[in-house]
């Protein structure tokens, strides 16, 4: 039970990681459309709860993300 725990965390842990890294080279607007994509579908989920909920409120906050990270 406590291996499998460990594994779970170390799994969890790296995949943050690299998510973190693969962000490195972005744009302040590609950051932006990421960030809006992030919180929109948390939001969603929270929302309107399951896949349909979370995918708008993923799509929307990408599209405004994207629209206030423009260099003006």
């Amino acid at each position: 039970m406590y291996t499998m725990r460990g594994y779970v965390v170390g799994s969890v842990a790296v995949a943050m990681l690299l998510g973190l890294v693969g962000c490195a080279g972005m744009s302040t607007q590609d950051r932006h459309t990421a960030i809006g994509a992030g919180v929109g579908g948390a939001a969603g989920a929270v929302m309107g709860g399951g896949v349909l909920g979370t995918a708008a409120g993923a799509v929307v906050g990408g599209v405004i993300g994207h629209e206030v990270g423009k260099n003006k």
